[in-house]
C-alpha cells in the first residue's frame, strides 16, 4: 500500500502556510498541519486551513520544536491510515513542483526513505551554508559511509512504519537536529535512502527560527553523541559493509 500525505510543522508561518496547504492540496495530497504551539493569529489561519476535508490539523498546547512537531505529525499521519510523509517545511522554502517526483519515487520504492539534496540560490544565508559542510563530514564519520549526501534538508518522504519504529524505540532531538539525527540512526538501521535534487529558497515569508550560536551548539552536542554511538556499532556497521 503507499499512500501518502504531507506533514507541516508550522510555528508562525501564517504568511506562507497557505499558499503551501494550497499547492500540495492542488496536487491531490492531504495534509497534517502540526501547530507548535503558534500565536493566535496563526492558529487562527490553521484553524480555517483545517476546514478543508484533506486538511488535518493537531495544535500543541507547549511549543515542540521542528523535531517534535514532525514526530507528532509522522505519529498522526500513520493513525489517519497513511504509509507515508512527505515532510514540508510551512516557510515555503522548498520546492512544491517537486511533490510528484519525490512521491512517484517513493510509490517506486516504497521501502525506502526518498530524501532531497538541496540546490541553493543566492537567498541561503551564507552562515548556515558554511555550517552545513561541517555536518556533512560529521554525519559521513558517523555513519562510516557518505549515503547521506545531506542531512538538514527536511524535504524528505518517510515510510512510516519503519519511521516509527525508530522514533518509538530512541529518544531523538526535537529541534533543528531532528533531521540530521533521524537519518543518521536510520542509516544505523540499514535504512534503504534514495536521494533526489531539489531548489530551496529562504524562505518566503522572510521568518526564520534557526537560531544560529544556540541551534549550531545544539547539533554540535547532537553529533558529539551520535560519535560516541557511531563507536558501539562500528563492528556491526562495518561486518554489514563487507558482507554487502
Amino acid at each position: 500500500m503507499h499512500k501518502p500525505c504531507a506533514v507541516i510543522p508550522v510555528y508562525n508561518h501564517e504568511r506562507a502556510v497557505p499558499a503551501v496547504v494550497a499547492e500540495l492540496l492542488a496536487g491531490g495530497l492531504p495534509c497534517v498541519l502540526v501547530d507548535d504551539a503558534s500565536s493566535p493569529a496563526c492558529a487562527t489561519v490553521l484553524r480555517q486551513l483545517a476546514d478543508h476535508q484533506q486538511v488535518h490539523l493537531v495544535s500543541l498546547a507547549v511549543n515542540q520544536g521542528k523535531g517534535g512537531a514532525v514526530m507528532v505529525g509522522l505519529r498522526e499521519a500513520a493513525h489517519l491510515g497513511f504509509s507515508h510523509a512527505l515532510q514540508v517545511d510551512a516557510d515555503g522554502q522548498h520546492d512544491l513542483s517537486d511533490v510528484r517526483r519525490f512521491l512517484e519515487q517513493s510509490e517506486v520504492h516504497p521501502q525506502a526513505l526518498i530524501c532531497g539534496y538541496p540546490q541553493f540560490d543566492a537567498s541561503v544565508p551564507k552562515g548556515r551554508l558554511y555550517a552545513r559542510y561541517l555536518t556533512h563530514v560529521w554525519v559521513w564519520i558517523n555513519t562510516l559511509s557518505l549515503q547521506i549526501r545531506d542531512s538538514m534538508c527536511g524535504f524528505r518522504v518517510y515510510p512510516l512504519t519503519p519511521t516509527l519504529a525508530l522514533i518509538n524505540s530512541v529518544k531523538l532531538g526535537k529541534r533543528m537536529d531532528f533531521d540530521t539525527e533521524i537519518l543518521v540512526r536510520l542509516a544505523w538501521r540499514n535504512q534503504p535512502m534514495h536521494w533526489l535534487p531539489t531548489r530551496v529558497h529562504y524562505p518566503a515569508d522572510g521568518l526564520s527560527h534557526f537560531r544560529l550560536v544556540h541551534d549550531n551548539a545544539l547539533i554540535s552536542r547532537m553529533h558529539a553523541k551520535l560519535f560516541f554511538g557511531m563507536l558501539l556499532r562500528a563492528p556491526v556497521i562495518l561486518w554489514r559493509r563487507w558482507q554487502a
